[in-house]
């Protein structure tokens, strides 16, 4: 890095046009480490979340502002772009009205156009693009019925439409300008062009320059939402940088020497490393155990119900019996860690739900360790151990290559390790483009998570195994596991129109869902996720935390504004 620049210690000058942003003191900085392949961001030209290949985790979140958010930890919606917003009394009709004065970063005013175009041009779209099922399946048309006002009409009673739209996690939809976005190819325009200002954007970031390296977000000079007294004050933070994520030994040495001020959450042996040597640095738990917060991604052992073995539901459930949860915990995790039985978390919400299935949980324990009844189901579907003890049937070895990324570096090894103690040829791989094919449906074995329900409404989780979302492009809101039952969709689709209120009905729904899902089992559940996200407090103070948790702490997921709004300058 060059001298002119020193003060944001890894903005490298020698980039092109990096020379020309300004010197911002790294007290008024906010590093992160987050995304990347191999140490690189290989979407540093890729601003538009329709886009394929792109993803809001990347720096998007921050340059579309949305029609509201959501803070599952204050269980609270926010009104933003969208002063308010009506159902009709048949649910046929969403009437949303904008908040007026609001413009974009190049002087055009938003208004209801841009919302009723990105509406339609989604219903257009429809699985080309990320979000484009979830607003085609329900979505008939969107207009503009005044400058400030639009009308949703919907196919079929459409109860959470704007709880979809609203950012919360890695769900909702982001607003488009109609006059760049008009005309152009979404599955791979970039929306980027630094010197006309693109991205364009509502919010009081600015993309001041994108490369492999790192992306660099400057604050506006002023911001709608200060003006209109939404926020009290300009965010504190006056640049933004998103470095790659690399080697966790290496970004937990630049936490500890506080060259970044966050990151992608940490391993638990790695988290107490760093509170043991930069007091400065807390979690969401503060210092103390399991040093995170439930996130809403409980893990699975995804295997790919289209292919053999694991199309047959007797392997499915071998696996799960030959898994101990408890020792994976204890190993791995150094104790700092849980599990559930299904595949959402266990948010106050949605813990009737899990009451409401505790008998079905009974006859089929999804955490139960239990070999001989891994064994006696193995067996029943033909498989037999060789003079090694592996598992064989006509001639082929019963084989796991379990795939992820790098969080589950802690867990990966052990799970495999279990299998092989039971008889299954299993190993557990890394590979680079582990992502981009797990999201296309092209793997056989891997651990990920499930982005899908956080209140009180399991819809949400429900659909991540409709036969509708599979394989559609974005990576959230996907059927990873390729499992697919008409009976089982038929009633997530009752569901869709179904109130969330109406908290009787969807008890009823949920049960009937689960009488078909345990025993086929699509997934195997491992263990819920905790962010361990090291937040360091040198120079930025106001992280949520379990003290004051105003909204989950991570800066990758729809509501890393709420957060911006609240770091002040610690000096």
């Amino acid at each position: 890095a060059g001298a002119a620049l020193a003060t944001t210690p890894f903005l490298f000058t020698g980039q092109a046009n990096a020379q020309d942003i300004p010197t911002v003191d790294r007290n008024r900085t906010l590093i992160l480490r987050w995304g990347g392949v191999e140490g690189r961001h290989v979407d540093a030209e890729l601003w538009n979340g329709y886009a394929i290949g792109a993803n809001h985790q990347n720096g998007l979140v921050l340059m579309y502002e949305p029609l509201a958010f959501y803070s599952a930890f204050a269980d609270e919606t926010i009104p933003w772009l969208a002063e308010s917003w009506e159902f009709s009394d048949d649910l046929l009709e969403l009437r949303i009205k904008l908040r007026e004065g609001i413009t974009w970063s190049d002087g055009e005013a938003f208004d209801a156009e841009d919302v009723a175009f990105t509406l339609n041009s989604l219903v257009e779209l429809g699985p080309q693009v990320r979000w484009g099922v979830d607003v085609e399946q329900f979505v008939e048309s969107a207009e503009a019925v005044g400058e400030y006002e639009a009308v949703v009409t919907f196919k079929v009673p459409s109860p959470r439409f704007f709880y979809f739209m609203t950012y919360k996690y890695d769900i909702g939809l982001y607003i488009v300008p109609q006059h760049i976005y008009e005309g152009q190819d979404w599955t791979s325009f970039t929306a980027f062009d630094v010197e006309q200002g693109w991205p364009v954007t509502t919010g009081p970031w600015r993309v001041v320059f994108s490369s492999q390296e790192q992306k660099v977000l400057d604050r506006a000079e002023s911001w709608w939402a200060v003006e209109q007294g939404l926020v009290e004050a300009m965010p504190a933070v006056e640049r933004v940088i998103y470095l790659p994520f690399t080697q966790e030994t290496q970004v937990a040495q630049q936490v500890i020497s506080n060259q970044i001020d966050a990151s992608l959450d940490l391993r638990p042996l790695t988290m107490e490393t760093i509170l043991a040597q930069n007091p400065a640095v807390i979690t969401h738990t503060l210092t103390e155990s399991p040093f995170g917060y439930v996130d809403w991604w409980p893990t699975s052992l995804y295997v790919n119900n289209e292919i053999e073995p694991f199309s047959d539901p007797n392997v499915r459930w071998a696996l799960s019996y030959f898994i101990n949860r408890e020792q994976i915990i204890d190993v791995a995790l150094a104790g700092a860690g849980s599990s559930a039985p299904l595949p959402m978390p266990t948010y106050p919400g949605l813990i009737p739900f899990f009451e409401e299935v505790a008998d079905l949980l009974e006859e089929y324990p999804t955490l139960e360790h239990n070999p001989e009844k891994g064994n006696a189901l193995l067996e029943e579907s033909g498989w037999t151990k060789d003079g090694e003890g592996m598992w064989a049937k006509d001639g082929t070895p019963l084989a796991v290559t379990i795939e992820s990324f790098n969080v589950m570096s802690d867990i990966g090894p052990v799970v495999a390790e279990q299998l092989r103690l039971q008889g299954i040829q299993a190993e557990f791989a890394i590979p680079p483009d582990f992502l981009s094919r797990f999201e296309q449906g092209d793997y056989s074995a891997a651990l990920f998570g499930h982005g899908g329900s956080v209140s009180a409404d399991p819809y949400y989780t429900l659909r991540l195994y409709q036969s509708r979302t599979l394989a559609v492009p974005g990576g959230h809101l996907v059927n990873f596991s390729k499992w697919q039952n008409a009976e089982y969709d038929e009633i997530v689709d009752e569901m869709a129109v179904t109130p969330p209120e109406d908290q009787a009905a969807l008890l009823d729904q949920f049960r009937r869902t689960m009488e078909i899902w345990l025993p086929e089992l699509p997934d195997i559940q491992i263990q819920e996720w905790y962010h361990r996200i090291p937040m360091n407090t040198t120079y930025w103070q106001g992280w949520p935390t379990e003290e004051d948790p105003y909204v989950n702490g991570a800066f990758w997921h729809l509501t890393f504004q709420l957060i911006l709004n609240r770091l002040t300058a610690a000096q």
